[in-house]
């Protein structure tokens, strides 16, 4: 019989990459998270973790057993919904977690609609980046995240988790409001490629989307300033320290003297709905669901 709390550690270190990542989330000390592992090895009579460096990798019998594993989870979130399946009345707590522009155009008004539609349901918000948001969720922390996907986002195909297409969010070219590109409708980032710029920072995952758009366009910005809020983009900009692209759903200062101006090509992100494998279904999770759907094609018009 394979005990799953030790089974639960295997997934662990999956997911953090390392054995003292993984016990530091599930607060053991490395050696009881390695102890766990070497007896789960014993109990199955094969090796789960060999030598990579000075770390350690899984096995390819560690991988086959992970793919069971978390079809295991899954069926959990699932034998549970179905056995709460007569309290069909989206009640008690949910969690959920966003990136900081998620939470302040989506989840904030999300939770207004869920109060007048589902008086019984207490929404709880965490502002999280995209990385803590699965994290979040392996955890079983958070219910609901509503995520951008990012090189470092786990593939649609993982099996720990359900993500789902919410809405394209697109980039425009924010610049002064006297700067010669200001008044046009739409402009080619071609244009801008002697511009001086500001852009995210370099872990910020939109940096990614900047740099991958202005490459489409033939050409590497001269990123001048780096900032990882919009709102000190826009003050930037203001100040005409260089042009930036800014996404749509992002709020920015109205006072300011810049302009947004659409691009050509329609650069954009993609926003992701994500649970837990077997948790979409769940009533407060499917309500919260209905209403980003509803508050999705109005968000970027």
């Amino acid at each position: 019989m394979i005990d799953l709390r030790r089974l639960h550690v295997l997934r662990a270190v999956a997911h953090y990459g390392t054995v003292t990542a993984a016990a530091h989330a599930l607060h053991f000390t490395p050696s009881a998270a390695s102890q766990q592992i070497r007896q789960l090895a014993r109990d199955l009579d094969v090796d789960l973790l060999e030598p990579q460096g000075r770390g350690v990798r899984l096995t390819a019998a560690a991988e086959s057993l992970l793919a069971h594993a978390d079809a295991i989870a899954a069926r959990w979130e699932e034998a549970e919904l179905e056995l709460r399946a007569e309290y069909s009345a989206p009640t008690g707590p949910l969690r959920v977690t966003g990136f900081p522009t998620a939470v302040s155009v989506l989840l904030a008004p999300m939770v207004v609609g869920l109060r007048e539609r589902h008086p019984q349901l207490t929404v709880r918000i965490r502002e999280a980046e995209v990385r803590e948001s699965f994290d979040l969720l392996f955890e079983g922390e958070s219910d609901l995240a509503v995520v951008d996907v990012t090189p470092h986002s786990p593939t649609l195909s993982d099996a720990r988790f359900d993500q789902q297409p919410l809405l394209d969010d697109p980039y425009d070219l924010v610049v002064p409001e006297d700067h010669p590109l200001a008044g046009r409708g739409r402009v080619d980032l071609t244009e801008t490629a002697r511009e001086d710029w500001i852009a995210p920072v370099p872990d910020n995952p939109c940096r990614t989307h900047v740099m991958s758009a202005c490459a489409a366009a033939g050409f590497t910005p001269e990123v001048i300033h780096h900032a990882v809020d919009w709102n000190v983009t826009a003050h930037l900009v203001a100040h005409r320290l260089g042009v930036a692209m800014v996404p749509r759903l992002a709020q920015l200062p109205p006072h300011l003297p810049i302009t947004r101006v659409r691009c050509a090509g329609d650069p954009h992100r993609k926003l992701l709905t994500c649970t837990r494998r077997g948790c979409r279904e769940r009533p407060a999770v499917a309500a919260a669901l209905r209403e980003l759907r509803e508050l999705a094609p109005t968000a970027v018009a």
